[in-house]
């Protein structure tokens, strides 16, 4: 059976936030049968009342065909954004209908939250003494009404093992996207981003806030730069030859990266070489010291450092772990 996410659709939810779910999770699809398109998992929205209609943040309603007892079935919960919490966002505490709902939830379920749907969680006492995010403008505040909860106002998404908190908006893509390749690796991972047209990775350490997102008219941007090196990652790749892609002085292509990307040039090579190298392990049977070279690692030894900083895992043992959960789902 396809693991089943179940979505909380809350009344004031955003349907932006609300539709990531099905979006990523619902186009992802088993490369290993392609002919078939063998779904991964199975989506299914519900509300904390019985089937009816829910209020969104829009001059539009939606109807939700599932009840709370859906909430039993779920492999995963995913709970979206919402504008109406009322005392989940004021005092931090559950109401008893939501209380009631969440009742329902089956113990071992890995819970997932986008944007302001981590008050939830927090409410709910999933978060305590863990970390977790949410949107930048609502850090402080999350922060102050859950004191047990340590919360980074930084980061695009948090990775806790069982319990995984976004940022707003796209980052609930990024979040969604990171669990599909921690389920089902990278290639079915870039799948659904080639599907869905966003970009296939955005670690969840990058910045939420990025000063200068979109270039100012008339200013060049360090994408050529980017693609010319994502074509040649296992050759070395020195700054000044990045910024000559864009026929810009070292210190002006530092600086202008920064801005677009939210990282330095080095940081992002190393992030791009990591995925690199996660794809190899997963994918094909090349020795570590092959692997290390085609990834642009040179060496077992700078690889191991690398993947063990960026997984928290050697690449025998994440090639291990992979293969055999994949293998057992």
């Amino acid at each position: 059976m396809p693991h089943r996410v179940v979505v909380l659709a809350l009344d004031g939810v955003i349907p932006f936030e609300l539709g990531i779910p099905q979006r990523i999770f619902g186009r992802a699809r088993s490369l290993e049968a392609p002919a078939t398109g063998e779904k991964l998992y199975d989506v299914v929205t519900c509300s904390v009342r019985p089937p009816g209609p829910v209020r969104t943040d829009a001059d539009f309603s939606i109807l939700v065909e599932h009840g709370p007892e859906a909430l039993a079935t779920g492999d995963t919960l995913v709970v979206p954004a919402s504008y109406e919490l009322g005392p989940v966002y004021e005092e931090g505490r559950l109401t008893d209908e939501l209380a009631a709902a969440l009742a329902y939830i089956r113990p071992g379920t890995r819970m997932v939250s986008i944007c302001t749907g981590g008050y939830v969680l927090a409410a709910a006492g999933y978060l305590d003494g863990r970390p977790a995010t949410t949107h930048w403008s609502s850090a402080d505040h999350f922060q102050r009404l859950h004191p047990k909860v340590r919360v980074d106002p930084d980061v695009l998404f948090v990775d806790d093992g069982d319990v995984l908190t976004s940022a707003g908006v796209a980052a609930g893509i990024d979040l969604c996207l990171h669990i599909v390749r921690r389920d089902h690796g990278t290639a079915v991972a870039n799948d659904v981003a080639r599907r869905t047209v966003v970009p296939p990775h955005r670690d969840g350490g990058q910045s939420q806030f990025i000063r200068r997102p979109l270039p100012e008219a008339g200013l060049a941007t360090t994408t050529a730069a980017r693609t010319w090196a994502l074509g040649r990652l296992e050759q070395p790749i020195l700054l000044r030859d990045m910024a000559g892609q864009e026929s810009m002085s070292v210190r002006t292509f530092t600086r202008r990266f920064r801005e677009e990307v939210g990282i330095s040039p080095g940081q992002w090579l190393t992030r791009q070489r990591v995925e690199r190298a996660r794809h190899l392990l997963e994918s094909t049977d090349l020795s570590i010291d092959q692997v290390a070279r085609d990834a642009g690692f040179g060496t077992a030894t700078s690889l191991r450092q690398h993947v063990q900083a960026a997984l928290g895992v050697s690449p025998t043992g994440y090639r291990r772990t992979f293969r055999s959960t994949v293998a057992g789902r």
